[in-house]
């Protein structure tokens, strides 16, 4: 039995996560369960795991769901650092920023972790390969389907074996639409995503290809593949999640439906196979698989994250946090979509770099710096407007 610290509890991955334990009870018991404020969900799963520890990020949220559930709920990130360390995996499930130091509280503590937060590698992947390395027994396996599908493919060969990584993209809702009607892009257009169902946030990143450009960095870290060797292809029917190319020209590719129970499962039960009730793929209904690469005058996101990949330091800090305020701000309907990438490149050319060694410290200070630049940015759009 391993007892589960689920991070992000009632969001989509969430949701997904304790399905996965529904169905495997004699594997999985839920241990704890936080989130930033959703107090409703979390009551609901506090009933349904009544010995769970809960904790929500959101002080007053966190209040008013002790009042209801008569336990002892932990809160800020004290709280989510506190349900880490007591518990044998821990699903980090959480949207944002917020997710890093968790994560690096987990791997200190030496405990399991299947991350989902792809901003933990963005801004700090640096500290998280140097606390892994200080800390052996401590191990990440990577939820994204596109990094789990690579993390399949690989089966443990090291990266000297592989030539290229292919991250698939479904190309969002905006993959056959004109550059020039891209001004007109409404909320209600972005979030209309053509396959998966996510919240918000990560759904205006597909929009955008940001996700894809976080993904690329996150996989530079997680696989040790220099950036000029992952690459984007745009598959719309998202049946394969990924492929690695390795030296000797062999093409390994992970198929599956597009259900985020399957990563998920994959994650926490490796290196065994558990059986999931989910849809099957059927290859006699494949009439067409198509691959092609992305039109990045499209999506200066995916640009902006290579570059910003590639040149290291504290850039990648920059990129996340800029469009963490700057795609929130669109969900908010402050600023237009196109506003998201001229917003990164305005703090990606503000933020100095930081120099020396790396530390969490000076990420969260980064982080921190970007964040009030990009909300000047807003608020002179908005001023202006």
């Amino acid at each position: 039995m391993s007892e589960v610290c689920l991070l992000g509890a009632t969001g989509s991955i969430g949701g997904s996560t304790l399905d996965v334990i529904r169905q495997h009870k004699e594997r999985f018991s839920l241990r704890s369960a936080a989130a930033h404020s959703n107090v409703r969900r979390m009551t609901e799963i506090s009933k349904e795991y009544p010995n769970a520890k809960l904790a929500l990020f959101d002080e007053k949220a966190a209040l008013e769901l002790k009042k209801i559930t008569g336990k002892n709920v932990l809160a800020g990130m004290a709280g989510l650092l506190e349900l880490v360390s007591d518990c044998d995996l821990v699903l980090n499930g959480l949207t944002g920023s917020v997710g890093c130091e968790p994560t690096l509280k987990a791997i200190e503590c030496g405990k399991k972790i299947a991350l989902a937060n792809k901003e933990t590698l963005v801004m700090a992947g640096t500290v998280i390969k140097d606390a892994l390395k200080r800390n052996p027994q401590s191990q990440i396996t990577p939820v994204d389907s596109e990094h789990n599908a690579i993390f399949q493919c690989l089966a443990g060969r090291g990266s000297s074996e592989v030539e290229t990584l292919h991250i698939t993209a479904s190309g969002g809702p905006f993959r056959e639409w004109p550059t020039e009607k891209f001004s007109q892009i409404t909320l209600k257009d972005a979030l209309n995503h053509p396959v998966w169902s996510m919240g918000k946030k990560i759904t205006i990143d597909s929009a955008s290809m940001m996700n894809k450009g976080l993904e690329v960095i996150e996989a530079h870290f997680l696989f040790d593949i220099p950036y000029e060797r992952i690459k984007v292809a745009v598959h719309p029917q998202s049946i394969v999640h990924s492929l690695a190319q390795f030296r000797d020209g062999s093409l390994m590719a992970q198929l599956g439906a597009p259900d985020m129970r399957i990563p998920i499962l994959c994650a926490m039960a490796f290196p065994e196979r558990l059986p999931l009730e989910t849809k099957r793929i059927d290859l006699t209904q494949i009439q067409n698989l198509a691959f092609f690469e992305p039109d990045l005058k499209k999506f200066p996101c995916l640009s902006l994250a290579y570059e910003a990949g590639m040149a290291g330091g504290t850039r990648a800090a920059v990129l996340n946090a800029a469009n963490e305020v700057l795609a929130n701000a669109f969900i908010k309907e402050k600023i237009k979509f196109l506003d998201i990438p001229r917003g990164i490149e305005h703090c990606l050319a503000k933020i100095e770099e930081q120099s020396g060694e790396m530390n969490l410290e000076k990420i969260l200070f980064v982080d921190s710096s970007a964040r009030e630049e990009a909300e000047k940015f807003v608020e002179k759009i908005c001023w202006n407007t």
